[in-house]
Formats: C-alpha cells, sequence, structure tokens
C-alpha cells in the first residue's frame, strides 16, 4: 500500500469508537466499567458474554438510546445534536422484533421511517420493495405482523432498518426463539448485508460463522478482544 493510501486509512473514521465508558442504571447498578472497543467500517463482531454482562446496554448507546461522550459513529459523537442523522446511519433491531412492529401492515411498518424523513412517495415505494426483498418477504407486504412467524418478524424488523439505508447493522440476540430453519434464513440475511455488522448474542457457534470477531464481556468489563475462536475459548475458560 503507498503513503497516500495509508494516510487515507488513518483519516477515515472507525464505524464506532468507544473510548472508556462507563454506565450506571438509574437505580445504581453498574452496567459498563471503562469499555474501550473500536469496530472498522465493514468489520462484523459478535459481543458474547453471560447475561447482565453489559451487552445490551452497549448496544443501546450506539443510536442514542442512551447517550454518552465516549461514544463516536462514523466520527459523530452520539449527542441530541446528531441524533437524527446517527439514528439514520444506525439501525438497532431489539430482541423482540413486536417492540420494532406496530403498523396494520409489514409495508406500513417498512415505510414508516423513510416517510417521517418525508421522502417522496416514490421513493419510500421503491425502499420498503427493496429492503422486503433483500429479507425474504417480498409478497408480505399487507401481512400483518402478528401474523408471521417469529423468523419472519425478525426479518421484517430488519427490514425497518434497511429502508432507512442504515450503514450499521446492530441486533440484540437476533436468534432468540428461532428454529433451526429461521437461523439459517437469518444468517442468509445478515451475511448479505454489505454495512458494519454488530450483534450481541448468547448464540456462538451461528456468531462465529457470521463474524471474524468477537469481544467478550463480564460484570460490564471487556476481557478480550479478538478472532472469534480464541475469544469463545476464553469464554469456555470463564465459565
Amino acid at each position: 500500500m503507498d503513503g497516500g493510501a495509508n494516510w487515507l486509512v488513518m483519516l477515515t473514521p472507525a464505524a464506532i469508537a468507544i473510548d472508556r465508558l462507563s454506565y450506571r442504571y438509574p437505580d445504581g447498578t453498574p452496567a459498563l466499567d471503562e469499555v474501550t472497543l473500536h469496530i472498522n467500517t465493514g468489520e462484523r463482531v459478535a459481543l458474547i458474554g453471560n447475561n447482565g454482562a453489559g451487552k445490551s446496554t452497549l448496544l443501546l448507546h450506539l443510536n442514542g438510546i442512551l447517550q454518552s461522550p465516549a461514544v463516536t459513529v462514523l466520527g459523530m459523537p452520539v449527542e441530541k445534536a446528531t441524533l437524527r442523522e446517527i439514528r439514520q446511519k444506525v439501525g438497532l433491531v431489539f430482541q423482540n422484533p413486536d417492540d420494532q412492529l406496530f403498523c396494520a401492515s409489514v409495508e406500513e411498518d417498512v415505510a414508516f421511517g423513510p416517510t417521517n424523513l418525508r421522502l417522496p412517495a416514490e421513493e419510500v415505494r421503491r425502499r420498503v420493495s427493496e429492503s422486503l426483498g433483500s429479507v425474504g418477504l417480498a409478497g408480505h407486504e399487507q401481512r400483518s405482523a402478528f401474523h408471521l412467524s417469529t423468523g419472519q418478524k425478525k426479518r421484517a424488523a430488519i427490514a425497518t432498518v434497511l429502508a432507512m439505508k442504515a450503514e450499521i447493522l446492530v441486533l440484540d440476540e437476533p436468534t432468540s426463539n428461532l428454529d433451526l430453519r429461521g437461523r439459517r434464513e437469518l444468517f442468509e440475511v445478515l451475511n448479505a448485508f454489505p454495512g458494519t455488522l454488530v450483534i450481541a448474542t448468547h448464540d456462538f457457534e451461528w456468531a462465529a460463522r457470521l463474524c471474524p470477531r468477537m469481544a467478550l464481556f463480564d460484570h460490564g468489563t471487556l476481557l478480550a478482544d479478538g478472532l472469534s475462536g480464541a475469544v469463545m475459548d476464553q469464554f469456555t475458560a470463564l465459565k
């Protein structure tokens, strides 16, 4: 690589930069303790650890549900002034898709975000069509999310953030309550996503196939960060 290319790499902001992030819940319970984690654009990283390790709390900082000056996304600090832009860039998919799907039809759910951006109706329709097609739900536009299987709901929830043209996809326990077929279909959707991927999960084997890198958390502390196989070995030793 020539010198100019090296400078380009150095000047390109990380997709996610977390520097000594600490957080306590309002009742005083500690959730994160000086966590430092940098994720480059296009990386796929799985966050692993036992319940209460701090994984979900960290995810909530990535699109501003929780805010801290210790977190930047695509070079922008996650704060009130940047929330609108960051929430277009970072698509957060909750563990329970029912928390994300609330309209009368799948089409309306996926159109909700782009419509609120005041995009032209033709652009909204195009985004809905593309997003549902990319998650394998073309033809389900008029169905109610309540009539979908759990796997279909999870993919519909992903479509809602893809329709916003999210560059970073953040998922909390995406395979929970999915059968083997649902896990396989979800893997195919996420494997095709071209952007940055961050997943909090207990499904280590599934995540290792998708994410070359893992970060191990325990009681709010980042214990290990590296190649998935090596970090999984450390987690096994921790148990």
